[in-house]
């Protein structure tokens, strides 16, 4: 029987590697999902004929009750929700981890009276430390994406000392309890610091990171996984955990080179607090107003247009009257695309998926080192709800937070229109150069409702 378990477990990590490298595709992502989610009920299955402390009827109600929850949220919860939903699914695979690691480690020494060996030993202890972390880390994260409390970094003095002493406390910690495996306080006070570093560490992290966070609490969610697979000897867990551990880590890298940050910098928090400083020195800045009229007239007269969308886009709910204008200027032959910054939304891909959700063709998704250089030669750039993404300001003033940051060279096309509820600043909490350019236009009002009145006066020409 332990073979064909083993094989099962082959079969499931090769179906986890083979959707992950769909996933890099955008045309292919959904199939690359099924064929993970695939795998992972052939994990499931093959580890629940090895269950013998319980029954099947007993597995089968948890996971008809656990796919009935999935499902439930799988409707109710809306596309723009999509970043909290993640969040939340890395904070359960974190509590999922210590759950695991903890009650293993209890049966063994508590109940069994028995010591494990030290590699055991420390799998439980960092399956312990960096699932709580990515618990409370997610939490938080979903808190402040949810708008439920304040987005903006929540700093305090010593708050770096505090948060290195609880981590040598958390070493301190993993080394007495492997001595001590009789006594229990020690691995349970583990428990508590590791949820509490958790806090400390994501409060400081403003609005602006959040696409940072989400990566690497999902890479932190993927290593607790693989550490509780090393507990539990189970080959198919440590595999899995750890390609979301190590395509987390990537992603995060990604997300940071796209904002000219350090990932040190993200978890040192802070950013926008200096950004709001730095921006009240800047010049004022004098804007021209579109109406719907003359937007639309703008919007018929080009031959080719970029939209720049953003989490402003997310927030209105725009994407599907978007559609919409597409649709329309394809009809006068007008070449209409996207033009797709990595951090643009609270989450990797986000962008992605909410257009993708208004049934827009993957083909006209383009990422920003394919699309920059066309921006000069199109003659209208559409920026809705986006903001700091096309900041000029990241080129040209050295005294800006996001000075380095690469952005959409939107500000290079021959007329921008953007289309912002008012003159608000970004999470970057910089004013945008942009919108005091003479070839720029703002089209103020809720996007979803403008961009609606464009495409009404576009049936009418």
């Amino acid at each position: 029987m332990n073979i064909y378990i083993q094989i099962a477990y082959l079969v499931a990590s090769i179906l986890f590697i083979a959707g992950i490298k769909m996933m890099n595709k955008t045309k292919e992502a959904r199939k690359g999902n099924l064929v993970s989610s695939v795998g992972m009920l052939i994990a499931i299955l093959a580890t629940v004929v090895q269950v013998q402390a319980i029954t099947l009827v007993d597995i089968l109600g948890c996971m008809v009750v656990g796919s009935a929850i999935g499902l439930y949220f799988a409707y109710k919860v809306e596309m723009t929700e999509i970043p909290e939903m993640v969040a939340l699914f890395n904070g359960f695979g974190g509590l999922a981890s210590v759950a695991v690691a903890l009650s293993d480690y209890w049966l063994k020494t508590q109940e069994q009276a028995i010591n494990v060996d030290a590699i055991t030993a420390v799998s439980v202890a960092l399956s312990i430390f960096i699932g709580g972390i990515t618990f409370t880390g997610s939490i938080v994260a979903y808190l402040k994406l949810g708008g439920k409390i304040s987005g903006k970094p929540i700093m305090f003095g010593g708050q770096h000392m505090v948060n290195l002493l609880l981590l040598i406390a958390a070493i301190g910690l993993t080394v007495v309890s492997i001595m001590n495996q009789a006594d229990p306080i020690f691995i349970l006070i583990l428990v508590a610091v590791s949820l509490l570093l958790g806090i400390l560490t994501v409060i400081p992290i403003g609005g602006a990171d959040m696409p940072v966070v989400i990566s690497l609490l999902n890479s932190y969610s993927g290593m607790a996984a693989c550490t509780t697979g090393f507990v539990l000897n189970n080959n198919v867990l440590i595999v899995a955990g750890a390609l979301v551990g190590a395509s987390g880590i990537i992603l995060t890298q990604i997300m940071c080179k796209a904002m000219n940050r350090s990932l040190v910098n993200v978890l040192l928090g802070g950013f926008g607090q200096t950004a709001s400083a730095a921006a009240a020195d800047g010049p004022e800045i004098t804007v021209k107003e579109v109406g719907v009229e003359e937007a639309a007239m703008l919007f018929d007269s080009a031959t080719s247009v970029i939209v720049v969308p953003g989490y402003g886009m997310a927030v209105a709910q725009a994407q599907h009257v978007i559609r919409e204008l597409s649709e329309q200027c394809e009809k006068r032959n007008i070449d209409f695309r996207f033009a797709i910054h990595p951090v643009a939304g609270r989450m990797p891909g986000h962008m992605n998926v909410l257009l993708a959700e208004a049934n827009i063709s993957y083909d006209k998704l383009i990422e920003m080192d394919d699309i920059n250089d066309d921006f000069s030669n199109t003659d209208l750039v559409f920026v809705v709800g986006a903001n700091d993404v096309v900041n000029p300001a990241a080129r040209t003033n050295p005294q800006s937070p996001i000075f380095g940051m690469p952005i959409l060279n939107a500000d290079k096309a021959r007329t921008v229109i953007v289309s912002k509820r008012s003159m608000g600043k970004g999470y970057a909490g910089v004013e945008n150069e942009l919108f005091g350019y003479p070839n720029c236009l703002m089209l103020f009002g809720d996007a979803k409702q403008t961009i609606t009145k464009v495409v009404n006066e576009m049936k009418e020409m």
